[in-house]
Order: C-alpha cells, then sequence, then structure tokens
C-alpha cells in the first residue's frame, strides 16, 4: 500500500482505481455513491474501534456489495449477496491477490444482510457490515460526529428521498427470484409458536433512521 491512508478519503491505489472504474461503470449513480459511503463509514468505525484492517480489502468489499443487484452480475438462482461476492472474487483472482484475501472480501459480501455474525469476524467481514448498516439503516448514526457525516455525504451525495430510491433498487435486483430471500428460520420458529411475537422489519428501520431523505 504505496498511499497515506485517510479514512475520510478512497484509497488512491492501482487496486482501488480498478475497483471504482468497474463499479461506476456497471452500477447506478444511486448504488455507485451507496457503496462509497459504505466503505468510508467503515472505514470510519475500523478506525473508533482499534481494529486493524487492510483498507484496499475493505473499499472492494463495499463496492461490490451490491453488484449482485445489477443485470450484469445477477444469476437466476442464488443470492444476490452471493452474485456480489462471486464478481468480487472473479475481478481479484484477475488481480493476482492472495486466495485468503479473496475468501475475505467474498464473506464481507455474502454475510453483509446477516446481522449478528460480520462483528465477530475479521474486521473486513465486520467494517462491510458497519457501513452498510450506517448508510442504509442509520444504526450507529449517533456515533459519527456531525462533521464526519457531512464529509461522506458531500463527496458521495445521498439522494433526496434515499430510502425509499434504495429500497426500490432491492427490490429491482431481487423481483425475478424471490426464493432466493428465505430469511431467518429463527423467525419463522417463533412467528409459528408464538403468538405475541411480532418480526423485525427491515423497511421499518430504513424508513425510521436518523438519517433525512
Amino acid at each position: 500500500m504505496s498511499y497515506i491512508f485517510d479514512p475520510l478519503k478512497i484509497p488512491d491505489s492501482k487496486l482501488a482505481r480498478e475497483v471504482t472504474q468497474l463499479v461506476r461503470d456497471t452500477e447506478s449513480e444511486l448504488l455507485f455513491n451507496h457503496s462509497s459511503r459504505v466503505y468510508l463509514f467503515g472505514a470510519l468505525s475500523g478506525v473508533r474501534r482499534g481494529l486493524t484492517f487492510d483498507p484496499e480489502l475493505l473499499y472492494t468489499g463495499a463496492m461490490f456489495h451490491d453488484m449482485g443487484l445489477t443485470a450484469a452480475h445477477s444469476s437466476a438462482t442464488e443470492r444476490f449477496e452471493v452474485d456480489g461476492a462471486n464478481a468480487a472474487r472473479d475481478f481479484l483472482k484477475r488481480q493476482g491477490i492472495s486466495q485468503s484475501d479473496i475468501e475475505t472480501v467474498w464473506t464481507a459480501i455474502a454475510l453483509h444482510t446477516t446481522p449478528g455474525i460480520p462483528q465477530h469476524m475479521h474486521p473486513v467481514v465486520a467494517l462491510v457490515t458497519a457501513g452498510v448498516e450506517m448508510d442504509v439503516l442509520g444504526l450507529t448514526y449517533k456515533e459519527f460526529p456531525d462533521h464526519e457525516r457531512e464529509a461522506v455525504v458531500s463527496q458521495f451525495p445521498r439522494t433526496p428521498h434515499f430510502k425509499e430510491d434504495i429500497l426500490e433498487a432491492f427490490y429491482d435486483g431481487i423481483k425475478h427470484k424471490p426464493e432466493t430471500t428465505f430469511g431467518n428460520v429463527k423467525a419463522d420458529v417463533l412467528a409459528d409458536k408464538d403468538p405475541h411475537f411480532h418480526r423485525g422489519n427491515f423497511c421499518s428501520v430504513i424508513r425510521g433512521s436518523h438519517w433525512h431523505g
């Protein structure tokens, strides 16, 4: 890594520049900006938590985490998270990245919608999810001072109606393969056995987050 790491800036390396170009050429501006914010919020979280991580791997994981929602990388039968992870794996193989690093990035993307597990894993895995949870759900919104949130959003703006826009992007990316959305089996068991159980709702959390728009 020949550049100076700054958690408020995108890595300036050959690998990162190639990631940026590929994702910019493939994703919508909505998803590109969202993924960029995921990296920055993840990197800031890593610094705050005192974690040691490779910014290039974190950047790759963040930027590819929604690639499975795009027509170019959406399979007919895999979860969109796996499609994105596979796209990142193929890209990193072409770059000559080690198998262990490829597996780390693959896992980070594959698990980014599975709460409660990534935080106990490799820092890159944990921080991709941390970035997603901040930008989409606002779960750690109050942990970020105003100047950090403003610095991130000034570089990669959120759309005026980001919450609805990102939900629409998710829907468009998965509506052709609803069977891949099979969810948390524990919630199914509770719903079956406990008449007082109320499922958590991803869309409600997004709409109720501290973020505006």
